[in-house]
């Protein structure tokens, strides 16, 4: 539990009642689990009882048939009570197990359908942690505080009851004691947990230089900065050690003075009631059953202001995926989607077109910008950086709307369609393709995930994938890692072009998905594609001017606005900023 100590925690403990939905489907094991805690609790109980037989009959009467009837009455009651505990523990705990399962299934695919801007306000990160770290904290209190809870508070109060019965005189002094106690717990508990936070702080600074480190070795052995890393890592853990050691002493005082006091009324309650006991005021039997249910009630405060503490920390973390299932997609399928008929060539008709990204509302990336793509048109589109080419394929592909103009499709505005409809007929190969854990194959299928093998194959072997594939020992087969990591730049590539080869298109859309290749791969890719956009409309993004120098329009970006269009000789001749830029590339290249 100490990873979860960082999260905060919130005083409305009543938000937890929002759990009361995700419980619904296992009312019969929660009604079996409490069952089992009332069942186990009055055992508990029991054994005060059965503690004070054992002596004052077992024991002060010297008679052996008494003993074993008392020691079968222990024995029975171990057995119920074992067999209680298990039936609780194995209910409370699957069904917060279950829980938590729900939980997260319901917060991630909430959370998938959100627009990409969502991710623009909130690291992913956080998001990620909401949904592990957060939901944990939950799946503790439903699988195990709030049982324990309900189960002490159950034994303090039968406690006090048996307590105040047996002897009013020694539950008095105990109940002087208790305040005493638990204002210490209360006290240190707090100051103990304000430094375990700052410790969780320290921690993890000394794991992000950990990571940056040793992620960026090259660099960091290329810099000869071995030396000067290692002693600021020493500075960060010896910070952490420092607070850590705080936090160990300010513990260790609390445990001390937290037995000084328990142990002490405790020396004292014995002393009074054996004075009881010798007296003839009362028996060995009634003073043994009383000191063990002052002990259980002891115990039972003890953890109840430790589950106070996990039910706020809980609260906390409900209130943040509450604030996940709250959060509205601003991207939302129409009442009534229109259904594109078309299965082949599309038309693109863009009217008027403007956008600001909502984190900078100051700054224009799209201005009135209005053009046609015709059914089967190849076009490209080149610009210098930010002139808004990648923003225009993110409104083709509706992870965002237009502030003002709009996008249609065969004549159908895009916000007319529903999102799984618009997207089933666009694929897009981006400049850094994205590969997921699994294997290539599996890759390739992530667009069709009910494509047949063969199909997947010709895909790969169009985009020259079986060209590298092969030469692996598991062929498509082979593990690509996390994120693609034992597949090099250029591989990555050709298994994002077969990708959108799988998907058969009706409008592809290119950022220079040919730029990490060699001139060989290249080559073939440039085939491959070619054969693919004879099926289908597309549009390509260049930051290299030699990949649509044969292109037959060129549509010419600057600062959200289109310049100019034509072909590579039309804008070398008319168009200023096109001029330049084909000089200075072609003058690098040559």
């Amino acid at each position: 539990m100490e990873e979860l100590i960082d999260r905060e925690v919130s005083r409305k403990v009543s938000i937890l009642g929002s759990v009361l939905p995700f419980l619904k489907p296992y009312k019969k094991q929660i009604f079996g689990a409490l069952c089992a805690l009332v069942l186990t609790s009055m055992v508990t109980l029991m054994f005060g009882q059965g503690l004070r037989l054992l002596i004052d009959q077992g024991f002060s009467q010297d008679s052996a048939g008494l003993l074993g009837e008392a020691i079968l009455v222990f024995v029975g009651l171990t057995l119920l009570l074992a067999m209680g505990a298990f039936v609780r523990f194995y209910l409370v705990t699957s069904v917060g197990e279950r829980a938590a399962a729900d939980i997260r299934n319901q917060v991630f695919a909430h959370v998938v359908r959100l627009h990409p801007g969502f991710f623009d306000e909130n690291l992913a990160s956080e998001i990620q942690s909401r949904i592990t770290t957060d939901t944990t904290l939950v799946q503790t209190v439903v699988g195990s505080s709030a049982s324990l809870a309900l189960r002490n508070t159950f034994i303090l109060v039968g406690g006090v009851v048996l307590m105040l019965v047996s002897s009013l005189k020694l539950s008095l002094m105990v109940l002087v004691a208790a305040p005493v106690a638990i204002g210490s717990i209360l006290l240190f508990g707090r100051r103990v947990r304000g430094l375990s936070r700052d410790s969780q702080t320290g921690l993890a600074q000394v794991g992000t230089q950990v990571s940056e480190s040793l992620s960026n070795i090259k660099v960091v052995q290329a810099s000869r900065r071995e030396a000067l890393d290692s002693r600021r890592f020493a500075k960060k853990v010896q910070a952490a050690l420092d607070i850590a050691l705080l936090r160990v002493r300010v513990r260790a005082f609390l445990i001390a003075l937290v037995m000084l006091v328990v142990f002490g009324a405790f020396a004292l309650m014995l002393w009074v009631g054996g004075q009881d006991v010798i007296m003839g005021e009362t028996t060995a039997g009634e003073l043994a059953a009383f000191v063990f249910y002052a002990f259980m009630v002891a115990g039972s405060v003890g953890a109840i202001s430790e589950v106070l503490t996990e039910l706020q920390r809980a609260a906390g973390a409900m209130e943040r995926l509450l604030e996940l299932l709250a959060s509205e997609p601003e991207i939302k399928d129409p009442v009534h989607p229109k259904v594109l008929t078309s299965s082949g060539k599309v038309r693109i008709s863009v009217h008027h077109l403007n956008f600001r990204y909502a984190t900078r509302p100051d700054v224009e990336v799209l201005r009135e910008l209005s053009f046609e793509v015709q059914p089967g048109e190849q076009i490209a589109i080149v610009g210098p950086s930010g002139a808004g080419k990648s923003t225009l394929f993110d409104l083709l592909l509706r992870f965002y709307d237009p502030c003002a103009g709009c996008i249609r499709i065969d004549g159908v505005d895009i916000r007319e369609l529903s999102l799984s409809g618009l997207r089933a007929h666009i694929a897009l190969v981006p400049q850094m393709p994205v590969l997921f854990t699994g294997s290539i194959a599996e890759n390739i299928a992530y667009v069709r995930p009910g494509a047949k093998f063969e199909e997947v194959h010709a895909a790969a072997q169009a985009a020259h994938v079986t060209a590298f594939a092969d030469t692996l020992p598991d062929g498509l087969d082979t593990q690509v890692g996390e994120g693609g990591t034992q597949l090099s730049g250029g591989q990555r590539q050709r298994v994002a072009v077969a990708r959108a080869m799988l998907k058969r298109p009706s409008l592809l859309l290119l950022d220079e998905a040919t730029s990490a290749l060699d001139a060989e791969s290249e080559y073939f890719v440039q085939q491959a594609l070619s054969r693919l956009t004879e099926s289908c409309t597309s549009m390509v993004i260049a930051h290299r001017l030699a990949t649509v120098r044969d292109a037959k329009r060129i549509l010419l970006f600057e600062s959200g606005e289109l310049l100019d269009s034509g072909s590579h000789f039309e804008l070398s001749s008319r168009s200023e900023l096109y001029a330049r830029l084909a000089r200075l590339q072609f003058r690098q290249a040559a």
